[in-house]
């Protein structure tokens, strides 16, 4: 298990997309108007790029097919999300959860997966009533880009509305995107959590191992991740500290502001300079990943290494 805490800020750019919609379509807000997008937005993409590793993550929608009998009518086929205890039991190979009766058994299985063994899981299925704090806990990320204006486009579909006979033009749909933003995330990684699961026996706790893969696919997900939505949405920032474990740190993405410079270009301050260079006897490593080509660091953190967040090459 680590001996150290690691907190840090991850930064998402969106041009002409839309990072995290709420269930009008618009990007999510608060009262006030600003937008953000939520911790599940960032975890969603990290997931699917363990998925695609062959990694094992649990906490991900999949689907099946399921054959639906009505008496005096013919059967049909719909395609349904599986339910958790269906989806536990394809990641792990358990025939049926229900007749599974040592939750030890359980606990080691959803250790094994790498979405849980960072962010945690509720597991109430098949006579279980698990839970798991994550090691990792993402703050809401807030846009800090003060230029952001949201834009609806019109698109026609190809097809006419089939359950309106007198329609005789295709039908027109909406797309609704920013023009830019650029979300700041602040987290924290406590790997003493699973202390107790350790002296269970249930897991070797959070590992250097762990921490690497979260740090690979946090630092390049929203990058890869190019659904219609998300296209143009991409990793922009990643700021990792690693400290020793008594140091405790607050949200760092508060003290993070954005704006562009008179050429343009972005810059991205660092005002918790002050702060990391105070404990810098506290402090094991710094690395900032960050796209050299476009944006402009402000604020110098001691011990601090410099990365290209594309390349991985050191700047």
């Amino acid at each position: 298990m680590l001996n150290k805490r690691i907190y840090g800020v991850l930064g998402i750019k969106s041009v002409m997309a839309n990072w995290n919609a709420d269930f009008t379509g618009f990007p999510k807000s608060i009262s006030t108007g600003e937008v953000f997008g939520s911790d599940k937005a960032l975890k969603y993409p990290i997931k699917r790029m363990w998925e695609d590793q062959n990694e094992k993550v649990v906490y991900l929608k999949s689907f099946k097919t399921d054959i639906v009998e009505k008496k005096g009518e013919p059967d049909t086929i719909k395609v349904r999300p599986k339910s958790l205890k269906e989806r536990y039991e394809e990641v792990f190979n358990v025939q049926n959860l229900k007749e599974e009766r040592d939750n030890i058994a359980v606990l080691k299985n959803l250790f094994t997966a790498i979405d849980i063994k960072n962010f945690g899981a509720t597991f109430a299925e098949g006579g279980n009533n698990l839970s798991i704090t994550g090691a990792v806990q993402i703050t809401q990320g807030f846009n800090k880009y003060d230029g952001h204006n949201v834009e609806e486009q019109q698109i026609l579909s190809p097809f006419r509305d089939s359950t309106k006979d007198e329609a005789d033009q295709s039908t027109l749909g909406t797309k609704i995107v920013s023009n830019e933003a650029h979300y700041f995330y602040g987290f924290a990684i406590n790997p003493s959590v699973y202390k107790n699961f350790v002296e269970m026996g249930v897991t070797e706790g959070y590992t250097q191992a762990d921490y690497e893969k979260f740090k690979t696919a946090a630092s390049i997900a929203a990058t890869s991740y190019n659904t219609n939505a998300k296209v143009g949405c991409e990793n922009e920032f990643a700021l990792f500290i690693e400290t020793e474990p008594e140091l405790y740190l607050p949200d760092l993405a508060q003290y993070v502001t954005f704006e562009k410079n008179p050429n343009n270009k972005d810059m991205i301050h660092l005002g918790l300079a002050d702060l990391i260079n105070r404990l810098e006897n506290r402090v094991l490593s710094v690395e900032i990943y960050y796209n050299p080509y476009t944006t402009i660091l402000e604020g110098e953190l001691n011990k601090a290494r410099l990365f290209n967040i594309f390349t991985k090459a050191e700047v």
